[in-house]
């Protein structure tokens, strides 16, 4: 049933349209179209990843200040509504279970203190965090440089594009993607050499 929701306000562009003009204008009755036309769809996602109601809710909650605040940054021209907002729900979610996870390994791994901030570790797989890949991430984190640990923090705990990221920082967008994609490589080439 949710699918055929999905479906037909995909199909209502002219009306989406409208909408997202709305809500770049800050219109606040745009967020309760919003809400009407994907609540029970951003509901439906997040329970799928989280598996409990009232996170469920709270979560959903938040998508929709999380798309009321980056509202701005959406392009039309890039993709249709409903899938963002989808995405912008399920990341939320993904977020959510994530930020767990690494609380709970955070209280049964001792990290040295310049390395406690779980979002350093939000991405990686559970099973790095045992006790000799845990030393293997702390080194490559390591030899990240400051803006290189800002731009993978702001990428995978508050799900910022790279345009968002130089926005937020006042670098040009250029800088701030060679910064994404060095860490990358050298978190990628330090996981590897110990896989390996």
């Amino acid at each position: 049933m949710w699918l055929l929701t999905f479906l037909f306000a995909a199909f209502d562009a002219r009306s989406e349209d409208e909408l997202i003009g709305r809500l770049k204008r800050r219109d606040p009755s745009a967020m309760a179209d919003l809400y009407k036309r994907y609540g029970k769809l951003v509901y439906s996602v997040i329970l799928r990843v989280v598996k409990e109601a009232g996170t469920a809710e709270d979560l959903a909650q938040e998508t929709f200040l999380r798309i009321w605040n980056r509202a701005q940054f959406f392009e039309q021209d890039r993709g249709a509504l409903g899938p963002w907002v989808l995405t912008v729900a399920r990341n939320r979610a993904i977020d959510y279970v994530r930020s767990v996870e690494a609380r709970n390994a955070q209280k049964s791994t001792t990290f040295e203190p310049e390395l406690e901030n779980p979002s350093s570790y939000a991405d990686l797989e559970r099973d790095i965090l045992n006790s000799d890949r845990a030393r293997v991430l702390r080194d490559a984190i390591r030899k990240l440089t400051p803006n290189q640990r800002v731009v993978i923090e702001m990428a995978y705990y508050e799900g910022l594009s790279q345009t968002e990221m130089a926005d937020r920082m006042h670098q040009p967008l250029g800088t701030v993607k060679t910064w994404v994609r060095t860490a990358l490589k050298i978190l990628r080439n330090e996981l590897e050499e110990v896989s390996t």
